[in-house]
């Protein structure tokens, strides 16, 4: 990945907003992604788009007073504290500018909440179109089925495993679901955002080189595009045979033309493949170099939003009324594990050991981590895909509270209360702080990391010097050379007999979950 500039842009009058502006003019390539904060009851209003992110690869460096030399810039519009109307035209004319290819992913449902959110502050009819467009799960099927033997994949996957595979590395999704109308942004919300829509620049360029490499054959297609279906100035072009640059640039002189033409608002307009779109006067963008605009003929795209797009679904299943009386039942019954009160299965009073015990279902595994970090037993089900019953035997049998964020599971009649509870947190170090605060857990600091990570075991009590560990270690763990010269000591686990030493790793884990649990406090 290369060097990666961010510019969070809340106010009109900063100069990241100029920037962006400037920016948008100078590139032929953009990035898109949007953030809301996450909507979990039934839904009658779209969400509220809170954080609109655009990466730019820019055609050179900017000129005017910008001393901005980056070949990447990300910015990161803030719609929460932005006055909507001064960003409508611009984003307009960015959606549908034919000298831009907008990158995306799955970004039909983010523009229909961005329409929404638009349309709610005034600015209707909000957005109807992205195009040119491509989907980088498009990009990556391309790169999958230009390798020889290889298919198609047959189910979509996700952007942080397409990154794996093209870039090399995997996205954290860990953040998406957090809070994003909640401000100040933190700098961990930032950069994910910020990455999200740059490593769509990223994977595409990964096409655009194989493609390079490869020779213009495969984007030597004659057409113009394949953004439209029907007929005019294109078509008539199109059958006089021209060359790409000349047919362009006829093209361009009849958009000039037609621009002079204005709506009954005072505001420029263009053509589209579906008609006319406002565009903001002084809007100017340079053309796309000839090798990426044959890229867009062969694998362009488009998005195109129907009215119905622009209304939320609602449930059409028969027995409406039975099932709102049966939805309210079970909404009752989850509600019923979202507080704690009670005697946990651990307190001495009801035969347990006084020891806080846990088990973390598959939706908040991570969680399990963290609190054996900091000392806590946390178990995880036996098996990858346990059956609910499986679930809560073994939390019974092991007397520990289940933790779980799976609304189905809490629906099951034979549940008792204080054998589970649901986790609200959405990211782990709120999951964490939730369960202690909730549980009433004492942390402190000469119990972080005295569980093992792995499985969950206890560590033997005597620690082992750098011999012993590595005979411990014979044909099951490598330590690395490095170590054998810093005098330290290995601790290993009783149950699963991992290796672990107080090396960086360590210290910088100690140090985050004091500053987590608060424990320098």
């Amino acid at each position: 990945m290369k060097p990666l500039k961010i510019h969070l842009v809340s106010s009109t009058d900063s100069p990241d907003f100029a920037l962006l502006n400037q920016a948008l003019t100078r590139t032929s390539l953009v990035g898109l992604d949007a953030e809301w904060k996450p909507v979990r009851t039934h839904r009658t209003v779209f969400p509220t788009v809170s954080l609109l992110q655009i990466a730019c690869q820019l055609n050179g460096p900017l000129g005017g007073d910008s001393d901005e030399s980056d070949e990447y810039l990300v910015f990161l519009l803030d719609l929460l504290s932005l006055p909507l109307s001064s960003l409508w035209e611009s984003l307009r004319s960015v959606f549908t500018s034919p000298d831009i290819l907008k990158l995306g992913f799955r970004f039909k449902q983010d523009l229909i909440y961005l329409s929404s959110t638009f349309c709610s502050q005034g600015c209707d009819p909000g957005f109807d179109r992205v195009e040119p467009y491509m989907d980088i799960t498009t990009v990556y099927n391309h790169l999958l089925h230009e390798r020889p033997g290889r298919n198609l994949p047959k189910q979509i996957k996700s952007l942080s495993t397409i990154c794996g595979e093209v870039l090399g590395f995997s996205l954290s999704k860990e953040l998406q679901c957090s809070d994003w109308s909640h401000r100040p942004l933190t700098e961990e919300q930032i950069t994910y955002a910020a990455m999200d829509a740059h490593c769509l620049l990223e994977i595409f360029n990964v096409l655009k080189t194989k493609i390079s490499k490869e020779g213009n054959s495969i984007v030597s297609t004659t057409e113009l595009s394949n953004l439209g279906e029907n007929l005019g100035l294109k078509e008539v072009f199109r059958k006089h045979d021209m060359g790409n640059k000349v047919l362009r640039t006829v093209f361009c002189e009849a958009l000039d033309i037609i621009q002079a033409t204005t709506s009954s608002d005072g505001a420029q307009i263009i053509t589209s493949t579906e008609g006319m779109v406002p565009r903001s006067p002084c809007w100017s963008t340079m053309p796309m170099d000839e090798f990426l605009l044959k890229i867009v003929k062969r694998y362009g795209e488009k998005i195109l939003l129907k009215e119905s797009d622009k209304k939320p679904k609602t449930s059409k299943r028969k027995g409406k009324t039975q099932s709102s009386v049966k939805g309210t039942c079970k909404e009752k019954q989850i509600e019923k594990f979202d507080e704690w009160e009670g005697t946990s299965p651990w307190d001495p009073s009801v035969g347990g050991d006084g020891c806080p015990k846990f088990l973390c279902d598959v939706m908040v595994e991570g969680l399990a981590k963290h609190l054996r970090c900091v000392g806590i037993d946390a178990a995880i089900p036996y098996t990858k895909k346990p059956e609910p019953r499986e679930l809560i035997e073994q939390a019974r049998k092991e007397k520990r509270v289940l933790l779980t964020r799976d609304a189905k599971l809490l629906r099951h009649e034979y549940l008792i209360k204080n054998q589970i509870y649901k986790v609200k947190g959405l990211h782990k170090n709120e999951q964490l702080l939730e369960v202690i605060e909730t549980f009433q857990l004492t942390i402190s600091e000469d119990q972080l990391m005295s569980r093992c990570t792995k499985c969950n075991g206890r560590f033997i009590q005597k620690p082992l010097t750098t011999e012993e560990a590595i005979e411990a270690a014979k044909g099951f763990q490598r330590i690395p050379d490095c170590l054998f010269d810093k005098n330290l000591e290995f601790w290993q686990c009783m149950d699963c007999h991992q290796l672990y030493w107080e090396g960086t790793q360590y210290h910088n884990a100690v140090q985050k979950f004091i500053d987590v649990c608060k424990l320098g406090d």
